[in-house]
């Protein structure tokens, strides 16, 4: 899907609006979701019940070529992967990568767009910054960019100084 509206010059933040929109109906409304993603109730009704939706919403015709053919392949199920694959490709398309950074305490603002920024000049890419708050690592913070992880917590200096006073004796 992504290709497809990259190449039809569609635009890219709507389209993960619409999905998410029809993925957020679903989950509010259970017994619909329940009907689409039950594999007793045939694909040709599926089909219409999700075009029929589509156009009452007014998605994207991308998105509801795409919804049409998993409702005819009773795939609909797959539709929260289909929307964290999406969302992962236009951030990689904006050049915008993902951070988590965890600290003992939360963070003040300007600390937060401190981190940020330096995250930003190591990684060359536009962050896009969560933060997280677990008492357990003590003090100072772990940062996840993607599969990296920087962690300079207080809990793993200590258990880097354990290791080595180990080793020492």
């Amino acid at each position: 899907m992504f290709d497809v509206a990259l190449a039809e010059k569609a635009d890219l933040a709507a389209l993960e609006q619409d999905l998410a929109a029809f993925n957020g109906l679903l989950k509010q409304h259970p017994t619909l979701e329940k009907v689409l993603l039950n594999p007793a109730v045939p694909t040709s009704r599926k089909r219409e019940t999700v075009a029929v939706l589509a156009a009452r919403v007014g998605l994207h015709p991308v998105l509801t070529k795409l919804l049409i053919l998993l409702a005819g392949r009773d795939r609909l199920v797959l539709l929260p992967e289909l929307l964290e694959t999406y969302r992962a490709r236009l951030l990689e398309h904006q050049n915008v990568v993902r951070a988590e950074v965890t600290t003992a305490v939360p963070l003040a603002a300007d600390r937060a767009q401190a981190i940020e920024r330096s995250l930003a000049r190591a990684t060359g890419r536009t962050v896009a910054l969560t933060t997280r708050v677990a008492p357990e690592i003590i003090g100072g913070l772990v940062a996840r960019v993607g599969s990296t992880v920087f962690d300079a917590s207080v809990t793993k200096q200590l258990e880097k100084m354990r290791q080595r006073l180990a080793v020492g004796s």
